[in-house]
């Protein structure tokens, strides 16, 4: 599923009249970073693939390929596409069907069940030892409510100032719009669900904010966003004028 990732990727830019540098610019990541992930020379880290998803609205299905007929492994198994109950898929998605993506630093992702919406990224991730979801140890923020239950292993979560060690059987949920990291500095594998609800709620401002960044400045205006830091604060913005004109 991997090779997927960065041709998705341009293709939302260049969908949304994006240049490579403004994109790069604005997520807080080298355009040389960019390219090498759109051309599959690099997996981005989590923080990286969560920056670009949400700046370009590109959904985690659409990355996964979800949408694209699998075949049937040998021996006849059905798939979670070829089984389908009074002419409806079925609920079941089996294990083998599970879409992967694996990102730098040996973090993988398994994209579970989740149903014809994107209200939630259902989730069963994996720490690599010494793993991190950021390489360069830069925290990162997206919209949305994080849910997690740690498996097996210990995880360290870095929240705004604070830092918390997840063991086993523990779990957690805080506003993902909060800057986080998560960082394995254990010597086993960290094995957990989370559940992100939400990370779409602000896809409707996204074409707005994409207006902004590229109109020319007058002079003397504000700087445009130089990290997803900055451009979710622009994108805050926008939500609350929308709501002020209701």
């Amino acid at each position: 599923m991997d090779d997927k990732i960065g041709p998705a990727l341009r293709e939302a830019r260049i969908g949304k009249g994006l240049s490579l540098r403004s994109v790069a610019t604005a997520t807080g990541i080298s355009a040389s970073l960019l390219s090498q992930v759109e051309t599959g020379k690099s997996q981005p880290s989590v923080s990286t693939l969560y920056s670009l998803v949400n700046f370009l609205g590109v959904s985690l299905d659409e990355l996964l390929g979800i949408d694209v007929p699998r075949n049937p492994p040998s021996g006849g198994v059905s798939t979670v596409d070829s089984e389908v109950r009074g002419g409806r898929p079925s609920p079941v998605q089996r294990a083998a069907d599970n879409p992967v993506l694996d990102m730098d630093n040996g973090v993988r992702w398994e994209r579970l069940a989740g149903g014809d919406h994107d209200l939630v990224d259902p989730l069963l991730v994996t720490y690599a030892p010494g793993a991190s979801s950021s390489v360069e140890g830069r925290l990162m923020r997206h919209s949305g409510v994080e849910y997690a239950y740690l498996l097996s292993g210990e995880l360290t979560l870095q929240l705004e100032f604070d830092r918390y060690v997840v063991h086993a059987g523990d779990s957690f949920c805080f506003d993902s719009t909060r800057p986080h990291l998560y960082h394995n500095h254990t010597g086993k594998p960290a094995r957990g669900l989370w559940y992100v609800v939400g990370r779409h709620t602000l896809d409707h401002t996204r074409d707005q904010v994409a207006a902004l960044l590229n109109r020319p400045e007058p002079a003397g205006s504000a700087r445009r966003p130089a990290n997803v830091v900055e451009a979710l604060e622009l994108l805050d913005q926008v939500r609350q004028a929308n709501q002020g004109d209701r």
